[in-house]
Parts: structure tokens; sequence; C-alpha cells
């Protein structure tokens, strides 16, 4: 089969498809023939080699996190789903492999009907880490929480998902994504100088603050007024000198063990909020762009550009 893979860390030249051996379903999974896989701006750091003090990998690497496609083999202790199922998960941090013809995923749930392929495939891997980091900030009915960096991968959907919780959202993006921060549930605000000001003009109290893009954690404790009530998932080596926490996936941040937020029961229950809401019309997954398999090198170009609006996928 044909799979994406980097045989060492670099820019996005680096990323080659490959005919390799398939992977099968082992107790507890399910594999996919993939229709639809996401590219991560996570994966993009640890393709870079940024992150590789917190996902060290092997080479060659395969690469991918989330996606979706109709079930072909069922695993040992699987019930509930059945070959033929149309499906959406994540795969294992330790062996990631979502970018190919089939992939192995440890959770998954439904896709909804409401989704097209291209928005399935670059679903799971950011409602997850939505999920992940509104559950830290313990997010809920009557709060205000800022997503800096509203309009991006993971950004669109923590605003819908914090939305759907009760919750008032400010987002940050440029002027031209204002319209789709409206859109999504969101009131929205430039990013940059006078960030805290425009803020609290808005909101004099902010509960919790969702940082998505990285860059401007002393002003995002300011608006929070507590470090504790800040988290980001962007590479910010930093963060912790200045009490932020960075999430990066639960058992990794537990145990040290680098497994990623797949190994944690949390992503199910994300999993299967997304379907609900999204058989509610309350819940889209805006995509930037979608590559063919082949052109992976030009979606992590784009990704590095850190202007794409919602997820870049790849369809097989």
């Amino acid at each position: 089969m044909r799979a994406v893979q980097f045989s060492e860390y670099g820019p996005p030249a680096v990323m080659r498809v490959a005919e390799v051996e398939a992977p099968h379903a082992g107790e507890g999974e399910v594999r996919i023939a993939v229709r639809a896989s996401g590219i991560s701006p996570g994966e993009v750091q640890i393709r870079s080699g940024r992150m590789r003090d917190v996902v060290p990998t092997g080479f060659p690497c395969r690469t991918g996190f989330d996606a979706a496609g109709v079930v072909d083999e069922v695993g040992d202790g699987v019930a509930g789903v059945a070959i033929g199922d149309e499906v959406f998960g994540v795969t294992a941090m330790s062996r990631r492999g979502a970018n190919a013809d089939h992939a192995v995923l440890v959770y998954w749930a439904p896709k909804p009907g409401a989704w097209s392929w291209e928005e399935a495939g670059g679903a799971a891997g950011s409602v997850e880490t939505a999920t992940r980091v509104l559950d830290r900030l313990g997010v809920g009915a009557g709060h205000t929480v800022l997503v800096q960096g509203a309009a991006g991968a993971v950004g669109t959907i923590a605003v819908q998902m914090a939305s759907a919780r009760g919750a008032t959202v400010i987002g940050t993006a440029s002027e031209r994504n204002h319209d789709l921060l409206r859109s999504l549930g969101a009131r929205p605000t430039t990013y940059g100088t006078g960030l805290v000001e425009r803020v609290r003009a808005m909101a004099p109290k902010v509960d919790a603050v969702f940082d998505c893009a990285g860059g401007a954690l002393p002003d995002l404790i300011a608006i929070a007024g507590d470090p504790a009530r800040v988290v980001t998932i962007a590479p910010d080596f930093g963060a912790a000198s200045l009490g932020v926490h960075m999430s990066h996936g639960a058992p990794a941040e537990e145990t040290g063990d680098a497994m990623g937020a797949a190994a944690d029961p949390m992503a199910l229950h994300g999993l299967g909020v997304a379907v609900e809401l999204a058989g509610r019309g309350r819940l889209r997954i805006p995509i930037a762009a979608a590559f063919p398999l082949e052109e992976v090198v030009a979606a992590h170009e784009l990704s590095e550009t850190r202007h794409a609006r919602g997820r870049i996928v790849l369809v097989n």
C-alpha cells in the first residue's frame, strides 16, 4: 500500500509516498480503507524536528494521526462495528500512519452523514485536542473563553465545542476570517499589539484561554489573570517557565511514555460528542484545502504558512 513517511527531520521536501506493508488491526482496533486523512500542525512540528524531545521518532517515520474511511478489518474484542461501516477516528500516537491507503484506528466513531469524507478525515484529531484542552480548563456554561488562533485547524473546532458547552467565546484571527468566526459562534477580534485592551473591552473577565497559535503568552496570561487558566498547544517551550501548561496528549503528559492522546479514553468521549453535535448541525469542519496523497509536500508547505483556514487533508 502507499503511505506517507520521512527518513530525516527537515522541510516539507523530506516527505515521500512509499510502498509499504499494510498494517493489521490488533486487539481492540479496526483497520480502515482510508478515504481522507488529516495534516495537523503537530505533525508538521514532528516532521520538522521541533518536537523531537517531546515526541521522539524512529526512521522511516509514517505520518498522520486522524483519518476517515471504510472498515475492512476488525480486531479481536471489538463490538459494535462491522466490515463496511463508515467511521472516523485516531491512530495511536506511537504508531501513526493515517496518511496512507490503510490505517489502524484505536478510537473511532460513526462518520456523521452530514460530513463529507474530507470533513470526517480532518475531524478527529482536532476534536480530541479541543476536548482535552477545554476539559483541562474546565470550560462550561456561563464561562468566557478566549481562543487564540481561532480560524485554524483546532481553533475552529474549539470555538464550536466551547460554544456548545454554553460558554461565550472570543476568537482571534485576521480580519478576513472574522465572518467565519461569527458563523461558528465566536465574537472575533484581531491578534497582535493591543490584544489585552481589545479583549478587556469585549469582556471584563475571561475565565480561560486556549492558545492554538503561540507567540503571545504574556498577553494571554494578562487576559486570564493567572497562567494556570491558560493552556497552549503551540510548541512554545518557554511556556513552563511562565507557568503555562503545554498540552500535547494526556498519557505523554502523565506518564512520559509519549504514546499520545489516542490512548486516552477521553478521546472516545470527544468523538461521541462530535457525532452528536454534527447530527444537530452544531459542528462544522472547515476545510482549508484537500490534496491528493501524492501531493503531501504541497500540503505541508501550506500548513507551514500558518494561514490555512481550517483543516488541510489528503484524499485517496
